[in-house]
């Protein structure tokens, strides 16, 4: 409830008029109340902070689970990355252009080692790469999803067209890595 309080007060105004009595009297709790949950502001943006970016996590994992197919896959993971963007976005990019809350400024970077320890494996069996390139395409794949994040945020496009064209861009980089990367690399054959 006060962490909700604080998103909301977040996405309507912003970080810095914010305080841990403010919340209270806006969630309508006393301010021991929310200092026994929270020793200072910080520490309670922090652990908003943590709570969105770990949700988010949570829903493209699920999203990931329920694919069958490589395509789907992308688009599932994609397309809660950016639902979820859409959505709570706003409260993400407050928290994390604030340095003192976040050591991190793009969404994609938490908990990116364990995605791209999730994915890499399958883009390794399905694309037939060895383990280390396909862990490199993986892990730079995710700057396009990021990017799709800040700009569906500008709400030039709707969701559903950067979706599309976030899944074919990552699709075609990945197919197009595997075709042509390693052709131009492989030792001739004489």
């Amino acid at each position: 409830m006060i962490l909700d309080e604080a998103a909301d007060i977040i996405c309507r105004e912003g970080v810095a008029n914010l305080s841990l009595e403010r919340i209270g009297q806006s969630a309508g709790v006393s301010k021991s109340l929310v200092y026994n949950y929270f020793d200072s502001l910080l520490g309670l943006l922090k652990e908003l902070l943590d709570r969105e970016l770990k949700a988010q996590r949570r829903q493209q994992f699920e999203a990931a689970e329920a694919a069958t197919t490589f395509e789907e896959l992308i688009r599932n993971i994609t397309h809660a990355y950016l639902t979820y963007i859409e959505e709570r976005g706003l409260i993400i990019e407050r928290l994390q252009a604030e340095p003192s809350v976040s050591g991190i400024h793009d969404p994609t970077d938490y908990g990116r080692s364990v995605a791209v320890d999730y994915l890499a494996p399958m883009v390794a069996k399905h694309f037939n790469l060895p383990m280390d390139l396909a862990r490199a395409a993986t892990d730079i794949s995710f700057g396009l999803p990021s990017a799709a994040g800040h700009y569906l945020l500008r709400r030039e496009m709707p969701l559903e067209e950067i979706e599309d064209l976030t899944v074919s861009m990552i699709l075609g980089s990945i197919t197009q890595f595997q075709a042509d990367y390693l052709a131009r690399h492989r030792k001739l054959d004489r």
